[in-house]
């Protein structure tokens, strides 16, 4: 028997009919939430010191500045608090995480351990393309350094530490970095403002490439963790000199002897 034109319309109605532009343009969904967009827009301004630590993050100021609301805007804060950069506290505003010299310290032994494992690993897994994108890193980091382009230096210099750990080609290691790197590029991107830490860096990049060229496992782990656990007793030191700066003026305030002529022990 032959289908009828009615039948044939009946059969089709039932059919899923394809979308429409309109309906698909409906039903798309930004790829990045506004809550999200602010804690990257927030978390750069913390790395590069522009939010100083222990500084207040007054809700209506930062949703002004960000032109969003409150609700997004402490979703991105919880997000932040969750990476370590802000603490939240009940009943006052957050306030950038301060930098506290245990925590620097045990954050480095730990980024230093991962970071040497990392390098042991991708001084033997690496393949030639692997090589040639880390030397043109490398290249790049010169060249910023030689034109003294500090924030774009810390962005390649970012790309390398996370790229050597990417070459370990070990998920675990990986995403465990990957927990810790907000709160060590903070330090890191600190560290290299102190006078002379620059230059250090450049030359410690210099050595752990040429390590990991040699398949040199062991000295490619031993530079790596070197290099970083550098970074955190550069920022400790920082602080501690700091700390020391601040109580100056209350030594200085203490009664004076009586001038003998002598130096005072």
């Amino acid at each position: 028997m032959t289908e009828t034109g009615t039948t044939r319309r009946k059969k089709d109605a039932k059919r899923p009919q394809p979308m429409t532009a309109l309906q698909r343009r409906r039903l798309r969904v930004p790829r990045v939430g506004l809550h999200e967009q602010a804690a990257v827009r927030l978390r750069t301004m913390i790395v590069r010191g522009e939010l100083a630590p222990g500084q207040s993050l007054g809700e209506a100021d930062l949703s002004d500045a960000l032109g969003i609301s409150r609700t997004p805007l402490r979703e991105a804060l919880k997000q932040l608090a969750s990476e370590g950069l802000v603490e939240l506290r009940l009943n006052h505003s957050a306030v950038v995480a301060p930098f506290r010299r245990a925590e620097l310290t045990e954050l480095f032994e730990a980024v230093s351990g991962i970071e040497r494992c990392a390098a042991e690993l991708a001084a033997l897994r690496m393949e030639p393309a692997d090589m040639e994108r880390l030397a043109a890193l490398q290249d790049k980091i010169e060249w910023h350094h030689g034109r003294g382009e500090l924030r774009e230096y810390f962005q390649t210099n970012q790309q390398i530490h996370s790229m050597i750990v990417g070459f370990a080609r070990n998920a675990v290691l990986k995403a465990t970095h990957e927990a810790l790197l907000a709160r060590a590029e903070r330090a890191r991107f600190f560290a290299l403002s102190v006078l002379g830490r620059w230059e250090e860096s450049v030359r410690e990049h210099q050595e752990i490439l040429a390590a990991l060229r040699d398949r040199d496992a062991t000295r490619a782990g031993q530079l790596l963790a070197h290099h970083v656990r550098r970074t955190g007793e550069i920022v400790v030191e920082t602080l501690d000199g700091k700390a020391d700066d601040a109580a100056a003026p209350e030594a200085s305030e203490k009664p004076r002897g009586r001038k003998t002529g002598k130096v005072a022990q």
